[in-house]
């Protein structure tokens, strides 16, 4: 087993020694708020995607309201009533499965044709949201959710 430096056995941090498995060395101080640092993450995504369909739809934060636009409109009102489910936690994977959906189109219609690297063609936001809402719908609900108030 490793040393562990004296500044993280100072702070409490403890380390996991896995050099007989497969996987890398580990922090382990982290794991037992694992449940309540996603469901915070699934929270604040949630409200931002939100608030990028609430610009949309309504011109909210300083936006043009795009309800005019066929394309813009559906964007909006997934993102705003999307993000509403996925933050509070009602009916999470399936909202957040249809999310990653409308960001990988988003950013293969809006922003592929710009370029193919995300940082050149600007779709790097669109990317990460796809991919966590992937993982949300993977993950679910978590432990803070509407759905866990009223007993699954």
């Amino acid at each position: 087993m490793r040393t562990v430096p004296w500044a993280f056995k100072i702070l409490g941090f403890t380390f996991r020694d896995t050099s007989s498995d497969s996987e890398a060395k580990t922090m382990t101080f982290l794991s037992r708020f694992s449940d309540t640092v996603y469901s915070l993450m699934r929270l604040m995504v949630g409200f931002l995607f939100a608030c990028h369909g609430a610009a949309k739809l309504f011109g909210a934060f300083g936006a043009h309201r795009m309800v005019h636009i066929p394309l813009m409109l559906a964007a909006g009102i997934i993102e705003f009533f999307g993000g509403l489910l996925i933050a509070t936690g009602v009916f999470t994977a399936f909202a957040a499965f249809i999310a990653s959906g409308e960001m990988a189109v988003a950013y293969f219609l809006g922003h592929a044709p710009h370029g193919f690297w995300p940082i050149r063609n600007e779709g790097e936001l669109a990317v990460v949201y796809c991919f966590v809402f992937l993982c949300i719908a993977s993950h679910g609900d978590g432990i803070w959710g509407v759905r866990r108030l009223f007993g699954r």
